[in-house]
């Protein structure tokens, strides 16, 4: 392949990858040895100072069943009130999409040289890669977040330890339906060349 080609297909991943909700991914879904290429593609992520400084969970039926709880125990920590079926989509959420991965940002390193700014940008470079890495081999994704990250009752749950945070869920599998390609803002409103 040469760099004519290699730039084409690096644009097309980039600007053809988008957003697909965990409701609206089935099978198939990445296997553990595709998984396991979509994290090496994650750890080629910038990484000043060689920290790492973020890791994943694959979460498999039982850990998602830990999870729905979780989800549930935050609703209703929040929300005392909340009702039934609220509770109960709440917990529908943990089993949303064939393959669900949990990214934390690990910020306890004490090195001045990397703030931890700069160690969550290469979390979401890593996440970035990983999401590419996936488009390349046919699967769509979709990132969320929420409260619940925060809840010391997933933290405990999934051992997010002390000065690391919990960022967000990906959800990887086949798109089950499409939607139209978001507008993507133009160079010039994002740009600004400084002379």
């Amino acid at each position: 392949m040469d760099d004519t080609q290699l730039t084409e297909l690096c644009d097309a991943l980039i600007h053809t990858r988008q957003h697909v909700g965990p409701k609206r991914l089935g099978e198939p879904a990445p296997d553990e040895r595709q998984l396991r290429e979509l994290f090496a593609a994650a750890a080629a992520a910038p990484d000043h100072g060689q920290l790492r400084p973020w890791r994943f969970l694959v979460l498999g039926p039982a850990a998602r069943e830990r999870l729905a709880q979780c989800f549930a125990d935050a609703l209703l920590e929040r929300d005392p009130q909340a009702l039934p079926g609220q509770i109960e989509d709440a917990r529908r959420k943990a089993v949303r999409g064939p393959v669900l991965l949990l990214a934390i940002a690990d910020l306890r390193a004490e090195d001045p040289d990397v703030p931890p700014a700069e160690r969550l940008l290469s979390l979401g470079c890593a996440i970035q890669n990983l999401l590419l890495a996936a488009r390349a081999r046919g699967y769509a994704s979709g990132l969320s977040s929420g409260r619940a990250l925060r809840s010391p009752l997933l933290r405990s749950a999934f051992g997010v330890r002390e000065g690391e945070e919990a960022v967000c869920f990906i959800s990887l599998g086949t798109p089950l339906s499409s939607k139209p390609p978001r507008q993507r803002p133009a160079v010039d409103d994002f740009v600004q060349w400084v002379a």
